[in-house]
């Protein structure tokens, strides 16, 4: 642990104010949880530029690695994404990449020990590196690693991804990759629609360009058997955090509405920030 103190640092005043601010935070028209009271609480502080401390929850195949990596760019933060940390491990045949092999294959949890090993170095090279604030992803998710981190810093945010376990799985399933250049894309076109008060859900595919079409591949730990026990073992083993951080008034709970054209803007606004470089887009 001796990196952990090293590396991370005591948050400021104004983080530990912002990340008070939300309880709990919805999408807009989900009447399943409770909605933002924008018009009896003032706006939370903006955040301040490579400044934050925020952690990303949410199942399996959810979004986090894309939405954290968005914030990520327009904070200037590092996004630390702990599965990322693990492949690399297995792609490089690192110290503990044997061991790690058979843990991902099975869909199980990686131990907390190795877990702890692979972040502390990665924190440890970006302080050699001059790196301020991080936005983790995949960690923590026990309520062993959440008083690990608690014990050594102090975090602003804890963003909590909530989506349909159907929609979920259909994520996993449509993720592909390009063996050559490494993009992310997924073929899966999700249109449910709503019923019984419940709202419906629209996500667009998100399609390779012509010259990546022919190189797809699939993770191998993307198969509907693995994928339904990863969300098995993340309900029963990790939803204790949500509670660990929601009695710290640091969780905000946000159900995506749909893909990334719905989402983003939304999930921006409760976190009182502007994408500058994204309504430019929008307006080109």
């Amino acid at each position: 642990m001796a990196a952990f103190r090293r590396v991370l640092r005591p948050i400021a005043a104004t983080g530990r104010a912002y990340g008070r601010a939300f309880t709990a935070v919805v999408s807009e028209g989900d009447p399943r949880a409770a909605v933002f009271p924008r018009k009896h609480q003032a706006d939370p502080p903006k955040p301040q530029q490579g400044n934050v401390q925020w952690v990303f929850l949410g199942c399996p195949g959810v979004g986090k690695g894309t939405y954290a990596s968005r914030l990520s760019h327009l904070l200037g933060v590092p996004h630390i994404a702990t599965g990322d940390l693990v492949r690399d491990e297995l792609a490089q045949s690192g110290p503990l990449a044997h061991q790690l092999e058979g843990i991902v294959n099975q869909g199980k949890l990686v131990p907390d020990g190795i877990i702890m090993s692979l972040l502390s170095q990665r924190l440890e090279n970006g302080q050699a590196r001059g790196e301020s604030g991080f936005i983790l992803d995949g960690f923590p998710r026990t309520i062993k690693q959440a008083e690990i981190l608690e014990g050594v810093t102090e975090i602003d945010l804890v963003i909590n991804l909530k989506l349909r376990e159907d929609v979920l799985v259909a994520k996993c399933l449509g993720r592909r990759i390009c063996g050559q250049c490494g993009g992310n894309f997924n073929v899966a076109s999700i249109n449910i629609e709503g019923e019984n008060g419940t709202p419906g859900i629209y996500m667009a595919p998100l399609l390779p360009p012509p010259h990546c079409a022919s190189k797809l591949i699939t993770r191998a730990d993307d198969t509907e058997e693995v994928v339904k026990e990863r969300l098995r073992i993340y309900n029963y083993m990790s939803r204790p955090v949500e509670d660990f951080y929601r009695a710290r008034g640091k969780l905000l709970e946000f159900h995506l509405p749909g893909g990334i054209p719905e989402s983003w803007p939304k999930l921006l606004e409760v976190l009182n920030l502007e994408d500058h470089d994204d309504k430019q887009s929008a307006a080109a």
